[in-house]
Protein backbone atom coordinates (compact mmCIF):
# COMPACT_ATOMS: atom_id res chain seq x y z
CA UNK A 1 0.00 0.00 0.00
CA UNK A 2 2.52 2.79 -1.22
CA UNK A 3 1.07 6.12 -0.89
CA UNK A 4 2.15 9.37 -0.61
CA UNK A 5 2.41 11.57 2.14
CA UNK A 6 -0.29 14.07 2.61
CA UNK A 7 0.36 17.70 3.36
CA UNK A 8 -1.05 20.51 5.00
CA UNK A 9 -4.12 20.00 6.98
CA UNK A 10 -5.93 18.23 3.74
CA UNK A 11 -7.66 14.90 4.38
CA UNK A 12 -6.56 12.60 1.10
CA UNK A 13 -9.14 9.74 -0.29
CA UNK A 14 -7.31 6.48 -1.74
CA UNK A 15 -9.05 3.64 -2.98
CA UNK A 16 -6.95 0.44 -2.34
CA UNK A 17 -7.13 -3.50 -2.50
CA UNK A 18 -6.60 -5.33 0.47
CA UNK A 19 -5.65 -9.21 -0.97
CA UNK A 20 -5.26 -11.90 1.78
CA UNK A 21 -3.63 -15.07 0.62
CA UNK A 22 -4.56 -18.25 2.09
CA UNK A 23 -3.14 -21.72 2.14
CA UNK A 24 -4.39 -24.62 3.87
CA UNK A 25 -1.47 -26.53 5.46
CA UNK A 26 -0.50 -30.61 6.13
CA UNK A 27 -3.03 -30.71 9.42
CA UNK A 28 -5.86 -29.21 7.41
CA UNK A 29 -6.06 -25.77 8.95
CA UNK A 30 -6.30 -22.33 7.16
CA UNK A 31 -3.53 -20.09 7.57
CA UNK A 32 -3.17 -16.12 6.20
CA UNK A 33 0.06 -14.81 4.41
CA UNK A 34 0.94 -11.51 6.31
CA UNK A 35 3.91 -8.92 4.88
CA UNK A 36 6.04 -6.77 6.92
CA UNK A 37 6.17 -3.62 5.07
CA UNK A 38 9.84 -2.20 4.56
CA UNK A 39 10.92 1.28 5.90
CA UNK A 40 10.78 1.80 1.92
CA UNK A 41 7.12 2.28 1.80
CA UNK A 42 5.68 5.86 3.03
CA UNK A 43 2.81 4.44 5.32
CA UNK A 44 2.93 1.91 8.24
CA UNK A 45 6.50 1.22 7.85
CA UNK A 46 7.24 -2.43 9.39
CA UNK A 47 3.28 -3.45 9.91
CA UNK A 48 1.77 -6.38 9.30
CA UNK A 49 -0.08 -6.67 6.33
CA UNK A 50 -2.09 -7.99 2.94
CA UNK A 51 -1.13 -7.71 -0.60
CA UNK A 52 -2.18 -4.54 -0.54
CA UNK A 53 -2.28 -1.26 -3.35
CA UNK A 54 -3.74 2.07 -4.85
CA UNK A 55 -6.67 1.27 -7.66
CA UNK A 56 -5.19 2.82 -10.73
CA UNK A 57 -8.24 3.95 -12.70
CA UNK A 58 -5.30 3.84 -15.58
CA UNK A 59 -4.09 0.45 -15.20
CA UNK A 60 -7.09 -1.09 -13.71
CA UNK A 61 -10.41 -1.70 -15.13
CA UNK A 62 -11.86 -3.16 -11.81
CA UNK A 63 -10.58 -3.66 -8.19
CA UNK A 64 -10.20 -7.51 -8.80
CA UNK A 65 -8.11 -6.50 -11.34
CA UNK A 66 -5.91 -3.91 -9.17
CA UNK A 67 -5.62 -7.38 -6.94
CA UNK A 68 -4.12 -9.57 -9.57
CA UNK A 69 -1.91 -6.65 -10.68
CA UNK A 70 -0.56 -5.68 -7.01
CA UNK A 71 0.01 -9.57 -6.15
CA UNK A 72 1.78 -10.39 -9.29
CA UNK A 73 4.25 -7.32 -8.46
CA UNK A 74 4.73 -7.87 -4.90
CA UNK A 75 4.85 -11.89 -5.38
CA UNK A 76 5.06 -12.77 -8.49
CA UNK A 77 2.30 -14.98 -8.32
CA UNK A 78 0.05 -15.21 -10.79
CA UNK A 79 -3.75 -17.17 -11.64
CA UNK A 80 -1.73 -20.37 -12.67
CA UNK A 81 -0.79 -20.50 -8.58
CA UNK A 82 -3.99 -18.30 -7.27
CA UNK A 83 -7.30 -18.96 -7.67
CA UNK A 84 -9.89 -15.97 -6.15
CA UNK A 85 -12.17 -18.03 -3.66
CA UNK A 86 -13.97 -14.58 -2.31
CA UNK A 87 -14.43 -11.29 -2.29
CA UNK A 88 -15.44 -8.95 0.23
CA UNK A 89 -18.00 -5.64 0.52
CA UNK A 90 -16.14 -2.58 0.56
CA UNK A 91 -15.92 -0.20 3.52
CA UNK A 92 -14.09 3.31 4.31
CA UNK A 93 -12.36 5.00 7.73
CA UNK A 94 -10.75 7.66 8.16
CA UNK A 95 -6.59 7.44 9.88
CA UNK A 96 -6.09 11.02 11.92
CA UNK A 97 -2.57 9.58 12.10
CA UNK A 98 -1.99 10.31 8.51
CA UNK A 99 -5.10 12.07 7.19
CA UNK A 100 -6.46 9.64 4.77
CA UNK A 101 -9.93 8.23 3.69
CA UNK A 102 -9.58 4.62 2.39
CA UNK A 103 -11.75 2.90 1.03
CA UNK A 104 -11.00 -0.78 1.38
CA UNK A 105 -11.72 -3.28 -1.31
CA UNK A 106 -11.23 -6.83 0.34
CA UNK A 107 -10.09 -9.84 -1.35
CA UNK A 108 -9.22 -13.88 -0.43
CA UNK A 109 -7.13 -15.61 -2.88
CA UNK A 110 -6.04 -19.74 -1.87
CA UNK A 111 -3.18 -21.25 -3.07
CA UNK A 112 -3.74 -23.99 -5.80
CA UNK A 113 -0.80 -26.15 -4.89
CA UNK A 114 0.59 -25.02 -1.36
CA UNK A 115 3.13 -27.39 -1.68
CA UNK A 116 5.07 -25.79 -4.54
CA UNK A 117 3.22 -22.57 -4.94
CA UNK A 118 4.62 -21.21 -1.69
CA UNK A 119 8.08 -21.80 -3.02
CA UNK A 120 7.45 -19.26 -5.75
CA UNK A 121 6.81 -16.58 -3.54
CA UNK A 122 9.00 -13.56 -3.85
CA UNK A 123 8.39 -10.18 -2.01
CA UNK A 124 9.53 -7.18 -3.55
CA UNK A 125 10.52 -3.69 -2.12
CA UNK A 126 7.89 -3.30 -0.19
CA UNK A 127 8.29 -5.88 2.11
CA UNK A 128 10.79 -7.31 3.93
CA UNK A 129 9.37 -10.72 5.50
CA UNK A 130 6.58 -12.71 5.30
CA UNK A 131 4.82 -15.07 7.92
CA UNK A 132 1.44 -17.68 8.15
CA UNK A 133 -1.15 -16.84 10.69
CA UNK A 134 -4.24 -18.27 11.61
CA UNK A 135 -7.07 -16.30 10.04
CA UNK A 136 -9.59 -17.25 13.44
CA UNK A 137 -6.97 -15.41 15.62
CA UNK A 138 -5.90 -12.49 13.75
CA UNK A 139 -9.72 -11.32 14.64
CA UNK A 140 -10.37 -12.99 17.77
CA UNK A 141 -7.25 -10.91 19.42
CA UNK A 142 -8.11 -7.37 17.37
CA UNK A 143 -10.04 -4.44 19.47
CA UNK A 144 -13.54 -3.09 18.44
CA UNK A 145 -12.33 -1.43 15.82
CA UNK A 146 -10.99 -4.60 13.74
CA UNK A 147 -7.34 -3.01 14.19
CA UNK A 148 -5.17 -6.07 15.14
CA UNK A 149 -1.76 -5.75 17.00
CA UNK A 150 1.15 -4.72 14.99
CA UNK A 151 -0.61 -4.69 11.51
CA UNK A 152 -2.01 -1.81 9.15
CA UNK A 153 -5.47 -0.14 10.79
CA UNK A 154 -8.63 -2.42 10.45
CA UNK A 155 -6.84 -5.43 9.01
CA UNK A 156 -9.00 -7.72 11.32
CA UNK A 157 -11.82 -5.86 9.94
CA UNK A 158 -10.87 -6.75 6.21
CA UNK A 159 -10.22 -10.08 6.78
CA UNK A 160 -13.37 -10.25 8.48
CA UNK A 161 -14.98 -9.63 5.61
CA UNK A 162 -13.67 -12.18 3.53
CA UNK A 163 -13.56 -15.43 6.50
CA UNK A 164 -17.07 -15.46 7.70
CA UNK A 165 -16.00 -18.81 9.60
CA UNK A 166 -14.89 -16.94 12.54
CA UNK A 167 -18.48 -15.28 13.00
CA UNK A 168 -20.74 -18.27 11.47
CA UNK A 169 -18.58 -21.17 13.17
CA UNK A 170 -16.48 -22.92 10.77
CA UNK A 171 -18.32 -26.74 11.51
CA UNK A 172 -21.92 -24.78 11.48
CA UNK A 173 -23.18 -21.92 9.86
CA UNK A 174 -20.00 -20.98 8.11
CA UNK A 175 -19.48 -24.32 6.61
CA UNK A 176 -23.03 -24.37 4.90
CA UNK A 177 -22.28 -21.19 4.02
CA UNK A 178 -18.94 -22.25 2.22
CA UNK A 179 -19.88 -25.16 0.73
CA UNK A 180 -22.74 -23.68 -0.68
CA UNK A 181 -20.67 -20.90 -2.49
CA UNK A 182 -18.01 -23.63 -3.78
CA UNK A 183 -21.42 -25.37 -4.84
CA UNK A 184 -22.36 -22.54 -6.84
CA UNK A 185 -19.55 -21.33 -8.46
CA UNK A 186 -19.00 -24.95 -10.07
CA UNK A 187 -22.09 -24.95 -11.29
CA UNK A 188 -21.82 -24.72 -15.07
CA UNK A 189 -24.97 -26.10 -16.21
CA UNK A 190 -28.01 -25.06 -13.95
CA UNK A 191 -29.29 -22.13 -15.16
CA UNK A 192 -29.91 -18.50 -13.38
CA UNK A 193 -33.62 -19.58 -11.64
CA UNK A 194 -32.38 -23.04 -10.52
CA UNK A 195 -29.09 -20.87 -8.78
CA UNK A 196 -31.28 -18.32 -7.06
CA UNK A 197 -33.20 -21.58 -5.68
CA UNK A 198 -29.81 -22.88 -4.49
CA UNK A 199 -28.81 -19.49 -2.93
CA UNK A 200 -32.49 -19.56 -0.88
CA UNK A 201 -31.28 -23.40 -0.05
CA UNK A 202 -28.12 -22.44 1.19
CA UNK A 203 -29.48 -19.30 3.06
CA UNK A 204 -31.87 -21.65 4.68
CA UNK A 205 -29.22 -24.06 5.71
CA UNK A 206 -26.85 -20.97 7.28
CA UNK A 207 -30.14 -20.00 9.46
CA UNK A 208 -31.33 -23.81 10.36
CA UNK A 209 -27.43 -23.56 11.80
CA UNK A 210 -27.60 -20.32 13.57
CA UNK A 211 -28.93 -19.69 16.80
CA UNK A 212 -32.27 -17.91 16.55
CA UNK A 213 -32.64 -13.58 16.49
CA UNK A 214 -34.38 -13.68 20.15
CA UNK A 215 -32.25 -16.65 21.67
CA UNK A 216 -29.07 -14.74 22.90
CA UNK A 217 -30.50 -11.31 23.07
CA UNK A 218 -28.63 -10.13 20.40
CA UNK A 219 -30.99 -9.43 17.09
CA UNK A 220 -29.11 -7.01 15.49
CA UNK A 221 -26.05 -9.04 15.49
CA UNK A 222 -27.98 -11.82 14.34
CA UNK A 223 -29.49 -9.77 11.27
CA UNK A 224 -26.20 -8.63 10.72
CA UNK A 225 -24.88 -11.75 10.08
CA UNK A 226 -28.01 -12.94 8.14
CA UNK A 227 -27.21 -10.15 5.46
CA UNK A 228 -23.93 -11.09 5.35
CA UNK A 229 -24.53 -14.15 4.35
CA UNK A 230 -26.82 -13.40 2.20
CA UNK A 231 -24.60 -10.54 0.34
CA UNK A 232 -21.71 -13.31 -0.23
CA UNK A 233 -24.11 -15.69 -1.79
CA UNK A 234 -24.93 -13.00 -4.25
CA UNK A 235 -21.55 -11.69 -5.01
CA UNK A 236 -19.18 -14.79 -4.45
CA UNK A 237 -21.58 -17.80 -5.24
CA UNK A 238 -21.68 -17.37 -9.47
CA UNK A 239 -21.63 -13.48 -10.13
CA UNK A 240 -22.55 -14.21 -13.67
CA UNK A 241 -25.87 -15.04 -12.52
CA UNK A 242 -26.13 -12.41 -9.66
CA UNK A 243 -29.50 -10.18 -10.73
CA UNK A 244 -31.73 -13.80 -10.62
CA UNK A 245 -29.41 -14.56 -6.64
CA UNK A 246 -29.73 -10.84 -5.92
CA UNK A 247 -33.03 -10.49 -6.22
CA UNK A 248 -33.97 -14.01 -4.63
CA UNK A 249 -32.42 -13.35 -1.94
CA UNK A 250 -33.37 -9.52 -1.25
CA UNK A 251 -36.80 -10.92 -1.45
CA UNK A 252 -36.11 -13.42 1.38
CA UNK A 253 -34.72 -10.61 3.48
CA UNK A 254 -37.23 -8.79 3.10
CA UNK A 255 -40.04 -12.07 4.42
CA UNK A 256 -37.35 -12.54 7.14
CA UNK A 257 -37.82 -8.59 8.15
CA UNK A 258 -41.70 -8.85 7.88
CA UNK A 259 -41.46 -11.74 10.07
CA UNK A 260 -39.33 -10.46 12.74
CA UNK A 261 -41.34 -7.11 13.43
CA UNK A 262 -44.68 -9.66 13.42
CA UNK A 263 -43.17 -11.52 16.42
CA UNK A 264 -40.75 -9.10 17.88
CA UNK A 265 -42.84 -10.27 21.18
CA UNK A 266 -42.60 -13.39 21.13
CA UNK A 267 -38.71 -14.49 20.88
CA UNK A 268 -39.39 -18.61 21.04
CA UNK A 269 -41.05 -19.00 18.40
CA UNK A 270 -39.15 -16.69 16.28
CA UNK A 271 -36.16 -18.96 14.46
CA UNK A 272 -38.92 -21.28 13.64
CA UNK A 273 -41.08 -18.50 12.13
CA UNK A 274 -37.95 -17.49 9.46
CA UNK A 275 -37.20 -20.88 8.35
CA UNK A 276 -40.99 -21.41 8.20
CA UNK A 277 -40.60 -18.10 5.85
CA UNK A 278 -38.12 -19.64 3.76
CA UNK A 279 -39.46 -22.74 3.13
CA UNK A 280 -42.44 -21.20 1.58
CA UNK A 281 -40.91 -18.86 -0.16
CA UNK A 282 -38.52 -21.66 -1.92
CA UNK A 283 -41.54 -23.78 -2.34
CA UNK A 284 -43.41 -20.83 -4.39
CA UNK A 285 -40.74 -20.11 -6.64
CA UNK A 286 -41.63 -23.63 -8.89
CA UNK A 287 -44.70 -21.67 -9.71
CA UNK A 288 -43.23 -18.84 -11.56
CA UNK A 289 -42.01 -20.92 -13.85
CA UNK A 290 -45.49 -22.48 -14.65
CA UNK A 291 -46.92 -18.71 -14.83
CA UNK A 292 -44.24 -18.07 -17.36
CA UNK A 293 -45.43 -20.65 -19.49
CA UNK A 294 -48.99 -19.60 -19.28
CA UNK A 295 -48.11 -16.37 -20.18
CA UNK A 296 -45.71 -17.63 -23.24
CA UNK A 297 -48.51 -19.76 -24.30
CA UNK A 298 -50.84 -16.85 -24.35
CA UNK A 299 -49.09 -14.25 -26.34
CA UNK A 300 -48.41 -17.51 -28.84
CA UNK A 301 -51.86 -18.08 -29.40
CA UNK A 302 -52.83 -14.06 -29.59
CA UNK A 303 -49.82 -14.21 -32.40
CA UNK A 304 -50.11 -17.20 -33.89
CA UNK A 305 -54.02 -18.06 -34.07
CA UNK A 306 -54.32 -19.21 -37.26
CA UNK A 307 -51.31 -21.85 -36.84
CA UNK A 308 -53.09 -23.13 -34.04
CA UNK A 309 -56.28 -23.64 -35.70
CA UNK A 310 -54.51 -25.24 -38.81
CA UNK A 311 -52.30 -27.43 -36.56
CA UNK A 312 -49.65 -25.58 -38.80
CA UNK A 313 -46.63 -26.06 -36.97
CA UNK A 314 -45.12 -22.75 -35.51
CA UNK A 315 -41.14 -22.30 -36.12
CA UNK A 316 -39.43 -21.20 -32.90
CA UNK A 317 -35.03 -21.33 -32.97
CA UNK A 318 -33.81 -21.13 -29.29
CA UNK A 319 -30.40 -22.11 -28.10
CA UNK A 320 -28.67 -23.44 -24.73
CA UNK A 321 -30.60 -25.42 -21.88
CA UNK A 322 -33.40 -23.22 -19.98
CA UNK A 323 -35.56 -25.35 -17.26
CA UNK A 324 -38.26 -21.95 -18.29
CA UNK A 325 -37.87 -22.42 -22.10
CA UNK A 326 -38.56 -26.52 -21.52
CA UNK A 327 -41.48 -25.81 -19.83
CA UNK A 328 -42.66 -23.36 -21.77
CA UNK A 329 -42.32 -25.18 -25.29
CA UNK A 330 -43.59 -28.07 -23.71
CA UNK A 331 -47.02 -26.20 -22.47
CA UNK A 332 -47.20 -24.74 -25.41
CA UNK A 333 -47.16 -28.10 -27.15
CA UNK A 334 -49.04 -30.30 -24.81
CA UNK A 335 -51.57 -28.01 -23.11
CA UNK A 336 -52.17 -25.35 -25.90
CA UNK A 337 -52.00 -27.88 -28.81
CA UNK A 338 -49.68 -25.94 -30.63
CA UNK A 339 -47.08 -28.22 -33.21
CA UNK A 340 -43.51 -27.27 -33.23
CA UNK A 341 -40.75 -27.13 -35.56
CA UNK A 342 -38.49 -26.43 -33.69
CA UNK A 343 -34.42 -25.51 -34.04
CA UNK A 344 -32.06 -26.22 -31.28
CA UNK A 345 -28.29 -24.82 -31.85
CA UNK A 346 -25.93 -27.50 -30.53
CA UNK A 347 -24.53 -24.52 -28.15
CA UNK A 348 -20.87 -25.37 -27.57
CA UNK A 349 -18.66 -25.93 -25.32
CA UNK A 350 -21.05 -27.50 -22.97
CA UNK A 351 -23.79 -28.48 -25.80
CA UNK A 352 -26.75 -27.06 -23.44
CA UNK A 353 -28.77 -27.46 -27.11
CA UNK A 354 -28.48 -30.89 -27.20
CA UNK A 355 -29.31 -31.60 -23.97
CA UNK A 356 -32.33 -29.27 -23.94
CA UNK A 357 -33.16 -31.10 -27.38
CA UNK A 358 -32.99 -34.81 -25.92
CA UNK A 359 -34.94 -33.50 -22.61
CA UNK A 360 -37.89 -31.76 -25.17
CA UNK A 361 -38.48 -34.61 -27.13
CA UNK A 362 -38.53 -37.15 -24.46
CA UNK A 363 -41.32 -34.77 -23.12
CA UNK A 364 -43.06 -34.42 -26.19
CA UNK A 365 -42.98 -38.32 -27.26
CA UNK A 366 -44.22 -39.98 -23.38
CA UNK A 367 -47.54 -37.36 -22.88
CA UNK A 368 -50.47 -36.99 -24.48
CA UNK A 369 -51.55 -33.74 -25.55
CA UNK A 370 -54.66 -31.93 -24.07
CA UNK A 371 -54.49 -29.78 -26.55
CA UNK A 372 -57.30 -28.78 -29.00
CA UNK A 373 -55.65 -31.06 -32.20
CA UNK A 374 -57.93 -33.36 -34.14
CA UNK A 375 -54.68 -36.10 -34.09
CA UNK A 376 -51.83 -36.72 -32.22
CA UNK A 377 -48.96 -33.56 -33.47
CA UNK A 378 -45.95 -34.21 -35.07
CA UNK A 379 -43.60 -32.22 -33.98
CA UNK A 380 -39.92 -31.82 -35.48
CA UNK A 381 -36.66 -30.97 -33.73
CA UNK A 382 -33.58 -30.30 -35.57
CA UNK A 383 -30.42 -29.55 -33.91
CA UNK A 384 -27.72 -27.47 -35.55
CA UNK A 385 -23.71 -26.42 -35.11
CA UNK A 386 -24.23 -22.95 -33.67
CA UNK A 387 -22.16 -21.64 -36.96
CA UNK A 388 -25.73 -22.86 -38.71
CA UNK A 389 -27.46 -20.60 -37.00
CA UNK A 390 -28.59 -18.07 -40.05
CA UNK A 391 -29.46 -21.32 -41.80
CA UNK A 392 -31.50 -22.66 -38.85
CA UNK A 393 -33.53 -19.49 -38.69
CA UNK A 394 -34.90 -19.86 -42.54
CA UNK A 395 -38.51 -19.19 -42.40
CA UNK A 396 -38.83 -19.15 -38.23
CA UNK A 397 -41.70 -17.65 -36.51
CA UNK A 398 -39.91 -17.02 -32.80
CA UNK A 399 -36.21 -16.80 -31.53
CA UNK A 400 -37.18 -17.86 -28.06
CA UNK A 401 -34.18 -16.69 -25.78
CA UNK A 402 -33.80 -17.25 -22.04
CA UNK A 403 -32.27 -14.64 -19.60
CA UNK A 404 -29.25 -14.47 -16.93
CA UNK A 405 -29.30 -11.10 -16.90
CA UNK A 406 -31.36 -8.23 -17.59
CA UNK A 407 -29.98 -4.55 -17.56
CA UNK A 408 -32.33 -1.84 -16.16
CA UNK A 409 -32.56 -0.38 -19.92
CA UNK A 410 -33.94 -4.35 -21.61
CA UNK A 411 -30.47 -5.55 -22.87
CA UNK A 412 -30.72 -9.52 -21.96
CA UNK A 413 -27.25 -11.06 -21.05
CA UNK A 414 -28.15 -15.17 -22.63
CA UNK A 415 -25.92 -17.57 -23.20
CA UNK A 416 -22.68 -16.73 -25.91
CA UNK A 417 -24.40 -17.67 -29.39
CA UNK A 418 -27.92 -15.91 -28.46
CA UNK A 419 -27.13 -12.27 -30.60
CA UNK A 420 -25.68 -14.43 -33.65
CA UNK A 421 -28.98 -16.15 -33.48
CA UNK A 422 -31.03 -13.11 -33.21
CA UNK A 423 -29.10 -11.15 -35.93
CA UNK A 424 -28.86 -14.08 -37.95
CA UNK A 425 -32.60 -14.34 -38.01
CA UNK A 426 -33.85 -10.36 -38.21
CA UNK A 427 -31.33 -10.96 -41.77
CA UNK A 428 -32.74 -13.88 -43.45
CA UNK A 429 -36.51 -14.05 -41.82
CA UNK A 430 -36.87 -10.38 -40.50
CA UNK A 431 -40.91 -10.62 -39.67
CA UNK A 432 -39.52 -13.50 -36.81
CA UNK A 433 -39.93 -12.10 -33.36
CA UNK A 434 -37.46 -12.02 -30.68
CA UNK A 435 -38.96 -13.70 -27.28
CA UNK A 436 -37.43 -13.54 -23.93
CA UNK A 437 -38.42 -15.79 -21.20
CA UNK A 438 -37.70 -15.41 -17.50
CA UNK A 439 -38.95 -14.11 -14.24
CA UNK A 440 -38.70 -10.27 -12.96
CA UNK A 441 -35.87 -11.62 -10.70
CA UNK A 442 -33.42 -11.24 -13.54
CA UNK A 443 -33.88 -7.94 -13.42
CA UNK A 444 -30.57 -6.07 -12.28
CA UNK A 445 -30.34 -2.78 -10.38
CA UNK A 446 -29.58 0.16 -12.15
CA UNK A 447 -25.85 0.62 -13.61
CA UNK A 448 -23.16 0.80 -16.62
CA UNK A 449 -24.04 -2.95 -18.53
CA UNK A 450 -20.31 -3.12 -18.48
CA UNK A 451 -20.18 -3.68 -15.29
CA UNK A 452 -21.60 -7.07 -15.28
CA UNK A 453 -19.64 -9.80 -14.64
CA UNK A 454 -17.50 -11.37 -18.20
CA UNK A 455 -17.00 -15.19 -17.05
CA UNK A 456 -14.30 -16.19 -19.18
CA UNK A 457 -14.23 -20.45 -18.48
CA UNK A 458 -11.74 -23.29 -18.69
CA UNK A 459 -10.57 -23.28 -22.38
CA UNK A 460 -9.96 -27.19 -22.22
CA UNK A 461 -13.76 -26.98 -22.38
CA UNK A 462 -13.44 -25.47 -25.76
CA UNK A 463 -10.44 -27.47 -26.99
CA UNK A 464 -10.92 -31.27 -25.73
CA UNK A 465 -13.36 -31.50 -29.00
CA UNK A 466 -10.33 -30.44 -30.65
CA UNK A 467 -8.58 -34.12 -29.79
CA UNK A 468 -11.45 -36.11 -30.38
CA UNK A 469 -10.07 -39.05 -32.42
CA UNK A 470 -12.33 -37.98 -35.44
CA UNK A 471 -10.37 -35.41 -36.32
CA UNK A 472 -7.36 -35.29 -38.81
CA UNK A 473 -4.24 -35.80 -37.65
CA UNK A 474 -3.31 -31.45 -38.23
CA UNK A 475 -6.14 -30.85 -36.12
CA UNK A 476 -5.02 -33.08 -33.29
CA UNK A 477 -1.58 -31.28 -33.89
CA UNK A 478 -2.55 -28.04 -33.66
CA UNK A 479 -4.41 -28.41 -30.85
CA UNK A 480 -1.55 -30.23 -29.45
CA UNK A 481 0.84 -27.24 -30.35
CA UNK A 482 -1.64 -24.84 -29.15
CA UNK A 483 -1.85 -26.72 -25.34
CA UNK A 484 1.89 -27.33 -25.19
CA UNK A 485 2.94 -23.39 -26.11
CA UNK A 486 1.03 -19.78 -25.50
CA UNK A 487 3.66 -18.67 -27.60
CA UNK A 488 5.62 -18.96 -30.48
CA UNK A 489 8.81 -17.55 -31.34
CA UNK A 490 8.38 -14.94 -28.41
CA UNK A 491 6.20 -12.58 -30.56
CA UNK A 492 2.75 -14.53 -31.17
CA UNK A 493 0.61 -15.20 -28.01
CA UNK A 494 -2.22 -17.54 -28.60
CA UNK A 495 -5.28 -17.78 -26.27
CA UNK A 496 -8.34 -19.11 -26.36
CA UNK A 497 -11.40 -17.30 -24.86
CA UNK A 498 -14.26 -19.28 -23.11
CA UNK A 499 -16.87 -16.42 -22.83
CA UNK A 500 -20.26 -18.16 -21.45
CA UNK A 501 -22.65 -15.03 -22.15
CA UNK A 502 -23.26 -11.95 -24.22
CA UNK A 503 -25.47 -9.15 -24.58
CA UNK A 504 -28.96 -9.18 -27.21
CA UNK A 505 -29.59 -5.17 -27.26
CA UNK A 506 -33.26 -4.36 -26.17
CA UNK A 507 -33.93 -2.81 -29.49
CA UNK A 508 -33.52 -6.17 -31.15
CA UNK A 509 -36.26 -7.66 -28.34
CA UNK A 510 -40.15 -7.65 -29.35
CA UNK A 511 -41.42 -9.34 -25.84
CA UNK A 512 -40.22 -10.54 -22.36
CA UNK A 513 -42.62 -12.85 -20.78
CA UNK A 514 -42.42 -12.81 -17.46
CA UNK A 515 -44.50 -14.31 -14.59
CA UNK A 516 -46.56 -11.18 -14.46
CA UNK A 517 -47.16 -11.48 -17.79
CA UNK A 518 -45.49 -9.35 -20.60
CA UNK A 519 -43.44 -6.42 -19.36
CA UNK A 520 -42.58 -3.43 -21.52
CA UNK A 521 -38.86 -1.82 -20.88
CA UNK A 522 -40.41 0.91 -19.12
CA UNK A 523 -41.65 -1.44 -15.84
CA UNK A 524 -38.55 -3.38 -16.37
CA UNK A 525 -36.99 -0.18 -15.68
CA UNK A 526 -39.28 0.93 -12.65
CA UNK A 527 -38.57 -2.73 -11.36
CA UNK A 528 -34.71 -2.11 -11.31
CA UNK A 529 -35.27 1.12 -9.13
CA UNK A 530 -36.71 -0.88 -6.57
CA UNK A 531 -34.23 -3.64 -6.87
CA UNK A 532 -31.39 -0.89 -6.16
CA UNK A 533 -33.69 0.65 -3.00
CA UNK A 534 -34.14 -2.96 -1.63
CA UNK A 535 -30.28 -3.34 -2.24
CA UNK A 536 -29.04 -0.42 -0.67
CA UNK A 537 -31.52 -0.77 2.16
CA UNK A 538 -30.42 -4.17 3.36
CA UNK A 539 -26.85 -4.21 2.51
CA UNK A 540 -25.89 -0.37 2.49
CA UNK A 541 -25.19 -0.65 5.97
CA UNK A 542 -22.83 -3.47 5.88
Amino acid sequence: MATTPSSGGEWKKRSVVSSFLMKIDDEQRPRIALFQRSDEVSTYQHHLAPISGTIDPALDPSPVSAAWREIKEETTLTPTSLVLLRQGKPYSFKDPSIRREWTVHPFLFQLKNPATDEQKIQIDWEHEDWTWHDPDAIIREADGDGNYPGSVPRLAQSLRRVWFETDLGPAGAGKVLSVGLEALARDHESGARQMAGAALQTLRGVLAEMNGPGENGLAEEWWEKVRFAAWHLWKNGRESMGAAIMSALLAALAGIEQVMMQKSSEPGPLRGAVLRELDERIAARQEAAKRISQAFTAYLETSFPSKRAAHEPISILTLSESSTIRQGLRDAALEAGFVLDLRVLESRPLYEGLSLAASLAEDLSSTTSSGPSSAEAEHTIIIYSDASAALAASDIDVVLLGADRISASGDVSNKTGSLPAVLSAKHVCPGAKVFVLGESDKIAPPGRREDHIVEDNDPSQISRAWQAEYNSGRVRGAAAAIRNSSSRDGRVKIEIRNIFFEWVPAGLVDAYVTQSGLWTVQQIAQHSEKLQAEQERFFGSL
